[in-house]
């Protein structure tokens, strides 16, 4: 997903997201924005890994139900 269709979907522009990592570094402040980010993006990569999962066993499952109801 790009810069571009991330700031579409949730309907914000440039200014906005400036703003909110203005916020960020001042509540988080510099040392901690690299391990949150880093944090952040574990995360989302556990979370892809994990909806990829899913579809797999959810693609496998009806033709294992198929081969069951033959027998």
């Amino acid at each position: 997903m790009g810069y571009q269709q991330f700031g579409e979907i949730l309907g914000l522009g440039t200014p906005e997201l400036i703003i909110i990592l203005v916020i960020l570094l001042l509540l988080f402040g510099g040392a901690k924005l690299p391990q949150l980010a880093k944090s952040i993006g574990s995360s989302v990569k556990e979370l892809r890994k994990g909806v990829q999962d899913e579809a797999k066993d959810t693609v496998a499952e009806p033709s294992r139900a198929k081969s069951s109801e033959k027998a």
